[in-house]
């Protein structure tokens, strides 16, 4: 065996305070598959966090190493997967980019890249191309990352061009990124490869038995030097050592039991700065006692030496992403149960987390609560910022208050369950992140279905706070007249139940006004009987808009309560076209039939289709990205009938060229059985919900305020005029409301939402 190298070294190196990891090194031998995948659920049994292979596809007797940890992927279920190192040459950079994004995303998050220099001067010359030098594999190994980490980054619209010595890539297509933030780790011995490390990797991964010239200590300060001199913290880069040898099976120093193998590991970690230690043994005995023994002793030894130490621990943030962040909010202030998955502007994940489908924001911090009692503590870190704060659901934000510049971002989307809590009563429980494609993908085994919005990636939260118009409305009504109870943290932090008979005046309050009054964790929703459903999808070009509008009003007004249209009309090529899209709520295809052919006659047909489906299918989730993009303002209007008066502004705002795009809802039906005063939503006469978006700013538009409407829908809504807040809600509602408010939310914590003041304030 080598010198014991984890001790007796000339240069100390101080603990870096990083998480400590430990894994097991797998050689990945063909001889017997099944034995290879067997460690790794040993691995994953004993509570190890890592299982990692080499990865060398010119030798005979090894698996391939992708198509190895693929499997493993799918056997396993928390173990976290690693190359020992990947084989560069033979894996271009681009593919093995993909590769390893994919597997990342296809395993939850579980994969790290490892990558070795010397494997690719190895391989070369393995198989029969020229030697290279040291210089060139670093050179080869640094323009590799950069293809790695350009492939990855998909906020970057353009397509990834880098002209290399050694690898060109002449504009490819950017993606998938990885599920998390990926490590790429460096094997590296030599100083040219160790400064490289430094300037660009995420991880240093030795063998401790080829660690000699430079030695540890020596190494750690190049890695070092290298990080301060590119603006790093040498905190970022993690420690990773492979150490070969057996547990309790000889006097060398490791080979000795498990008491020798906890005293040498201490001081790689206190004294030389490494945070994951990997076993490299295909023995079982070996692992097992790594990770039911060695692994949690050395971790309470290390935990108790930098208490006492007071070594600075926890998740190290680059320093270009700490020179991102924004004045006024603590950051180290964050609690430890937010702060793992709280995102700043300086994180990969920033870029999916800082807008809304519609509307692009940038806030300096967004959080990201699992249940109901993080959510109460990222309100109450929320509040003691000195930063506005917005809560998001699923993130779909048509009026643009779940995202801001420069504050705090409340993202419920982490809290998506979906479950069927009684299936006699038809009871689902649904978390607030959820979005209502997931839902009805959920429900749809159980042929159970709930009346939602008229998109897939809409947001539960949002819609069940607001109203809930969709595609059932006039079968079924709104989604709150089915909301049987909700969770719900409220400004002083508590959180309590609310509906019928618990907090009455509250659960009355949540359905049309609930982000005024807390943030709802979970609701309670009374599901339909729902299987296949009959859609239809009509393109007319309209010559008068006025006539049109009309007739396809009459018409969804005498149209059975199982069929629920939506129009949008779009300028288009110099014509107006009108995009009926039509839900009829069961299978009946012969009063489906007679009821849509009426819609064909309301203009020329340019398009017609019509289909039997599952609800779920019609309602599947788009999973589009939700970037802002170019956030459009809106204005929304409740009527009860299309008159002339209402028909003949759209038509002029047509013809003026005020608007180029207008959407109508059906909010008939069902939705006017429930009596005015039983919800929020007190708009129980109106059929029609109008939206348009205005060419240039909502608050500058002002014909649409010649519509003769006494109502509105608050998540049409982008404009935050006063008088938007007593269109939503009569002067009796919103008297009501303002008592409620007083009551749970005195100090008007939750204002960014179309505030309604409390009582006391008003």
């Amino acid at each position: 065996m080598p010198p014991d190298n984890g001790r007796h070294l000339e240069t100390f190196m101080p603990d870096y305070g990083r998480d400590l990891q430990f894994g097991s090194f797998v050689t990945p031998l063909n001889r017997d598959p099944e034995a290879v995948v067997d460690l790794a659920l040993l691995a994953e049994r004993v509570g190890l966090d890592l299982v990692s292979y080499q990865d060398h596809p010119y030798q005979n007797g090894f698996l391939d190493t992708w198509t190895l940890m693929s499997w493993v992927a799918a056997r396993t279920t928390s173990i976290r997967l690693a190359t020992n190192v990947a084989n560069l040459p033979l894996r271009p950079p681009a593919v093995l980019a993909r590769a390893a994004a994919s597997l990342d995303l296809l395993s939850g998050g579980r994969v790290e890249l490892g990558l070795g220099a010397g494997g690719f001067r190895d391989a070369i010359v393995a198989m029969g191309g020229p030697d290279r030098t040291i210089g060139e594999s670093v050179s080869a190994l640094s323009e590799a990352i950069d293809v790695i980490r350009g492939i990855w980054d998909e906020n970057e619209r353009a397509a990834l061009r880098i002209k290399g010595t050694y690898y060109t890539v002449d504009g490819a297509k950017r993606g998938p990124a990885p599920a998390h933030e990926m490590g790429i780790w460096l094997g590296a011995y030599k100083p040219r490869m160790l400064r490289l490390t430094g300037a660009k990797a995420d991880g240093w991964i030795p063998t401790i038995n080829y660690v000699s010239s430079p030695d540890m200590g020596e190494s750690n300060k190049i890695i070092d030097d290298a990080a301060a001199e590119n603006g790093r913290d040498p905190r970022e880069i993690r420690r990773v050592l492979n150490i070969f040898g057996g547990i309790g099976r000889g006097a060398e120093p490791w080979q000795g039991p498990a008491d020798d193998w906890i005293e040498r590991i201490l001081p790689l970690v206190l004294e030389h700065g490494f945070d994951t230690i990997v076993l490299g043994s295909d023995n079982p005995s070996d692992i097992a006692v790594f990770g039911e023994e060695i692994a949690p002793a050395v971790r309470e030894a290390v935990a108790a030496e930098r208490a006492s130490a007071g070594t600075r621990t926890g998740p190290v943030r680059s320093a270009a992403a700490l020179a991102k962040r924004i004045p006024g909010i603590g950051y180290e202030a964050l609690p430890a149960s937010l702060a793992a998955r709280a995102v700043e502007p300086g994180d990969r994940a920033y870029a999916s987390v800082r807008s809304t489908y519609f509307t692009a924001g940038a806030p300096g911090l967004v959080l990201r609560p699992s249940n109901a009692a993080e959510t109460a503590d990222a309100l109450a870190y929320a509040r003691t910022q000195d930063v506005p704060f917005a809560v998001r659901s699923g993130g779909h934000g048509i009026s643009g208050r779940s995202t801001n510049d420069g504050g705090i971002v409340i993202h419920l989307g982490a809290m998506k369950s979906v479950e069927v809590i009684d299936r006699e009563r038809r009871l689902v429980r649904i978390g607030a992140g959820a979005r209502w494609g997931e839902v009805a993908q959920k429900l749809a085994p159980a042929q159970l279905a709930i009346s939602s919005g008229d998109f897939g990636d809409v947001g539960v939260g949002g819609l069940a706070t607001a109203g809930g118009v969709g595609f059932l409305s006039r079968s079924y009504g709104l989604t709150i007249d089915h909301v049987k109870g909700a969770e719900v943290v409220l400004a002083d932090g508590r959180v309590v139940r609310a509906d019928a008979d618990t907090n009455p005046d509250l659960f009355w309050a949540l359905r049309g006004a609930g982000a005024s009054m807390g943030i709802v964790t979970s609701f309670d929703i009374e599901a339909v009987e729902l299987g296949d459903v009959i859609y239809a999808r009509f393109a007319h070009e309209v010559g008068d808009l006025g006539a049109f509008l009309r007739a396809w009003g009459d018409l969804t007004e005498n149209s059975p309560r199982e069929l629920t249209p939506f129009l949008v009309v779009a300028a288009q090529g110099g014509r107006r076209i009108a995009h009926t899209t039509i839900l009829w709520a069961d299978d009946d295809t012969g009063r489906a039939t007679k009821a849509l052919e009426a819609f064909l006659n309301l203009a020329p047909v340019l398009d017609q289709q019509a289909a039997i489906t599952p609800y779920a299918a019609f309602m599947a989730p788009q999973n589009n990205p939700h970037d802002g993009h170019a956030g459009p303002n809106f204005r929304s209007a409740l009527v009860e009938h299309l008159d002339d008066r209402t028909t003949g502004v759209i038509s002029r705002m047509f013809d003026e060229g005020e608007t180029g795009y207008f959407q109508i809802r059906s909010v008939g039906g069902a939705v006017n059985d429930t009596p005015a005063d039983a919800t929020a939503y007190a708009h129980r006469t109106q059929n029609f919900s109008l939206a348009v978006v205005p060419r240039g700013s909502a608050a500058d538009f002002r014909r649409w305020d010649d519509i003769d409407f006494d109502g509105l829908y608050l998540s049409f809504e982008s404009h935050a005029q006063d008088s938007a807040l007593t269109k939503a809600f009569p002067p009796a509602t919103l008297e009501r409301l303002r008592r409620i408010k007083a009551e749970y939310d005195p100090n008007n914590v939750f204002r960014g939402n179309f505030t309604i003041l409390p009582a006391t304030q008003a």
